[in-house]
């Protein structure tokens, strides 16, 4: 007993430094652009309180709902301490407690350390770059840890979970309201399971209602030898269709469905968490946020809205056929709640590029039971042997070499990568503009995916990576974001009349966009202001509308 408690301490140190040094690996350097008016709106939340309203952009009266305030006010209080360095060391840590909790929950849920540790590396590699500065590394977190609160609430139905379950979702309303809905989601592929045993039983239960029905009668009646031979035949019935459907139970084919007595407990923690979302200074949105998104134009134009082409995905074509293999080819069997997670998951990440990172943080769990259950069928002892190899001095330097290799050739292309990458943002025309225009004057129309660093150097937009605040779902009738598309792609029949409109005075854009091509073919209309004789700039390019 010593011995194996000996083993385990060692194991879980390698574990855990190893996790550490590969998710520091993993984590991008560069920031990407929603960072920037995080850092940004953090400060104003600070200084003015959620005021509902926009503060950044150039367009007047837009309301906006502060989505991630929490989070938002969480990175700015760092980045007034430590600067865009505190925000990545925050970054990283923040990725190393992910793989962490990944781990523990594994290791908690099925009992084994190698297969844990191993698949958790592998769920951080399938993340990659979606280990960045924003909310959702905190929404990765909460959504593994309740998945196993509600599994050990239904094991054990101890309060804490309870508790947990209930805190979560608040968290999530304050610092990611546009994953609220998921939270519940994950919820159902165990409503489900218990509604398909209630009516895999439908049949023994109405015979038990038609039993009690038969011994009232005969409790009120006295008994007759018709209302005995009805109740001995009943009884006869009854055993013999829960015989079968027991029989049924205990030696599925594929699927399992397993009864639980803590499940109505569970409803209850459900129904209980569906007003959470009232728990924000933010109103109604952790309801309405998310339909609103989808239901604008966002989705066909945002690269992690769009569906997913599997054969440009690989690594969600290895995940996905990896599921497929392991169910199809194995005597596995699979828990039902399980099956329907995978399903809804997998959907889910085919449905649009940001739900993979789902399907992998919580697809590992179920992956991990299945993949015990397998090597449990062919050799019982197999798992015993790993983590005792594992364990011993020579395994533990063996592991660790092979995932420090990995971590350093992760590491190695991101060893010079600065914090702000200058050949996707315009560093150099944002300096340029501050000092050479009057901002409380101009009217810039900018692109998309760099209006957020235009805000973050306090230069008004007029579009940012903010896409529902440009939306008429938020903002009735206003179409910038669905305007920028046109203008930005010359999609517009009259574009000096929907210049006129917006009252443009200056424009930034970057090489390779039709609207740069627009306004180079009128050079007596857009002069060139930037760059020139005194300061290159091989990307953006700043012009003045001349009348």
């Amino acid at each position: 007993m010593e011995k194996e408690k000996l083993n385990s301490v060692r194991f879980h140190t390698m574990a855990v430094i190893l996790i550490i040094i590969f998710a520091f690996s993993l984590t991008p350097v560069s920031f990407q652009n929603d960072t920037f008016y995080t850092i940004k709106i953090g400060e104003y939340v600070m200084e003015n309180g959620i005021t509902m309203q926009d503060p950044f952009s150039w367009h007047e009266d837009l309301s906006y709902t502060f989505p991630h305030w929490g989070y938002d006010v969480f990175i700015y209080l760092i980045y007034s301490i430590g600067g865009l360095a505190g925000v990545y060391i925050s970054t990283v840590v923040l990725a190393c407690i992910l793989g962490l909790t990944i781990y523990f929950v594994n290791v908690k849920l099925m009992k084994n350390r190698i297969i844990s540790f191993v698949l958790t590396l592998v769920t951080l590699y399938l993340l990659g770059g979606a280990m960045c500065a924003r909310a959702q590394l905190v929404t990765f977190i909460l959504f593994v840890l309740t998945v196993y609160c509600i599994e050990q609430f239904l094991d054990s139905k101890k309060i804490r979970y309870a508790i947990g379950l209930i805190i979560i979702p608040i968290i999530i309303a304050n610092f990611h309201v546009a994953t609220f809905p998921f939270y519940f989601i994950l919820y159902m592929p165990y409503f489900v399971e218990y509604m398909m045993y209630i009516l895999a039983y439908c049949n023994v239960i109405i015979s038990e209602a038609v039993i009690e029905n038969i011994k009232k009668k005969i409790a009120k009646n006295g008994e007759t030898e018709e209302l005995l031979q009805r109740l001995k035949r009943e009884e006869e019935r009854h055993t013999r269709l829960k015989n079968k459907q027991d029989y049924k139970m205990e030696n599925p084919y594929k699927v399992k469905i397993r009864y639980n007595h803590n499940m109505k407990l569970l409803i209850i923690i459900f129904i209980i968490s569906l007003f959470t979302g009232l728990l924000t200074p933010l109103g109604s949105v952790p309801y309405t946020y998310l339909i609103k998104t989808m239901q604008g134009i966002s989705p066909k134009n945002i690269s992690e809205h769009l569906p997913v082409v599997l054969a440009r995905n690989v690594k969600l074509l290895v995940v996905l056929a990896t599921l497929v293999v392991t169910l199809m080819l194995t005597k596995v069997k699979i828990r039902l709640s399980d099956l329907f997670m995978l399903a809804g998951l997998s959907l889910l990440s085919i449905y649009g590029n940001r739900h993979s990172s789902l399907l992998y943080i919580i697809g590992v769990i179920i992956f991990n039971r299945l993949l015990t259950q397998v090597i449990m069928l062919y050799n019982k002892e197999t798992i015993k042997k790993l983590e005792e190899y594992s364990s011993k001095i020579i395994g533990i330097i063996i592991i660790s070499v092979i995932v420090v290799v990995i971590a350093i050739f992760k590491y190695k292309p991101k060893m010079d990568d600065s914090y702000i990458y200058e050949k996707e943002y315009p560093v150099k025309a944002a300096q340029w503009i501050k000092e050479n225009l009057n901002l409380n004057e101009i009217k810039l129309y900018n692109e998309y995916n760099y209006g957020s660093y235009l805000l973050y150097q306090d230069i008004p937009v007029f579009v940012d990576s903010r896409c529902d605040l440009y939306m008429p779902e938020f903002n009735d009738n206003t179409y910038v974001f669905k305007d920028f598309l046109d203008l930005n792609g010359w999609n517009i029949d009259d574009m000096e009349k929907k210049i006129d409109e917006y009252g443009f005075t200056h424009f930034i854009v970057i090489d390779g966009v039709k609207l740069k091509k627009y306004l180079e073919d009128r050079p007596e209309e857009y002069v060139k202001i930037y760059p020139n004789e005194d300061i290159e700039d091989e990307k953006f390019t700043i012009y003045e509308r001349v009348k």
